[in-house]
């Protein structure tokens, strides 16, 4: 498995080759894997919980071991995974520690709907758990893989963003020579409506004013996606901008979202700020915030950098005028 690299293109960096190429030979596997559904294997069967209570499927914990079993010899250290309750240790001497959702989306296994992996790369410390017990502005890398019509994967390492497709033919990893950026137009919100009446009133807010349309003060009219596959709506947002909305609400155990901050969020916002967006938590930069556990949870907000900050700004609003401003144009109130 390699890397090519588009013509006059920077080389992958040094210190970065060998775990790179590593994760690159899991994700050509398990997108042939993931190709194959149900000939495969019953990839999507229920095998247990993690420690937060949330479903493991067969792949989430097949590709899991595939990247542990991969990442020797590396220059990774400390591996951190959404599947395991704690941080492991792969290479004692490696200068490297590498966060990682190993299958993002799983519950799409069986509807043949795209997922994929995310990981972030940081400097390791001495002290396993304290190294990702930091912002994320100690990132070095990030990225996701894409496992669709194309395989795809998105990396930024800390200078703009890259795009490589799998050639299943050479088994190659070959960079598109267009640098991804996030559109600064775009007429898409995404978000799980279902739970609108759990959202605060900033969040309802901005939704209602999406969707008054034209008649509304956005003056415009929005579409709406959701897929809940958050690599799949990265994905998106990255080709043609928009935002995504997973706020925490007022239901037990989602009052910070259900959004891991260290696999997920962390390595997604580094992404997206690269290619010109913004990540936030509603309140402030989702890369400035510190988890206080490995596992940790956080609201997430994350597109088109206007948008962002206009979401911001809803929050930003004195409970009394958001009241005042829900109450006036809620297009969903009694």
């Amino acid at each position: 498995m390699s890397f090519e690299i588009c013509h006059g293109g920077d080389p992958i960096p040094a210190p970065l080759v060998k775990a790179m190429t590593a994760l690159g030979a899991v994700a050509a596997d398990l997108s042939d894997t993931i190709a194959l559904g149900p000939l495969g294997g019953a990839l999507g069967a229920s095998v247990g919980n993690n420690m937060d209570g949330d479903d493991q499927k067969a792949l989430d914990l097949m590709a899991d071991d595939a990247f542990v079993a991969a990442l020797a010899g590396t220059g990774v250290r400390w591996y951190a995974s959404e599947e395991q309750d704690t941080v492991g240790e792969i290479d004692p001497d490696g200068t490297l520690a590498l966060a990682i959702d190993p299958l993002d989306g799983s519950s799409n296994i069986d509807v043949n709907v795209s997922i994929g992996t995310i990981f972030g790369i940081q400097p390791a410390l001495d002290n396993a758990e304290a190294t990702f017990l930091r912002c994320g502005r100690h990132l070095i890398a990030s990225g996701y893989f894409i496992y669709g019509p194309q395989t795809a994967l998105m990396v930024s390492f800390g200078s703009g963003v890259r795009q490589f497709i799998l050639d299943r033919a050479t088994r190659t990893w070959r960079e598109v020579a267009d640098a991804p950026a996030v559109p600064e137009t775009a007429s898409e919100f995404a978000i799980n409506a279902s739970n609108y009446r759990h959202w605060s009133q900033p969040v309802r807010a901005y939704i209602d004013d999406c969707l008054a349309g034209t008649d509304g003060p956005r003056g415009r009219n929005f579409n709406m996606r959701w897929v809940a596959s958050l690599v799949a709506e990265t994905h998106r947002i990255m080709t043609r901008g928009g935002i995504f909305l997973y706020p925490g609400d007022d239901r037990d155990g989602y009052e910070q979202g259900r959004l891991r901050l260290v696999y997920e969020c962390a390595p997604i916002a580094f992404l997206v700020e690269q290619a010109g967006g913004r990540a936030s938590t509603g309140t402030a930069p989702i890369l400035d915030r510190v988890p206080d556990h490995l596992h940790a949870r956080t609201p997430m907000i994350f597109g088109t950098a206007d948008k962002v900050s206009r979401v911001e700004t809803y929050h930003d609003l004195p409970p009394q005028d958001v009241s005042a401003l829900f109450g006036n144009r809620g297009l969903f109130r009694a």
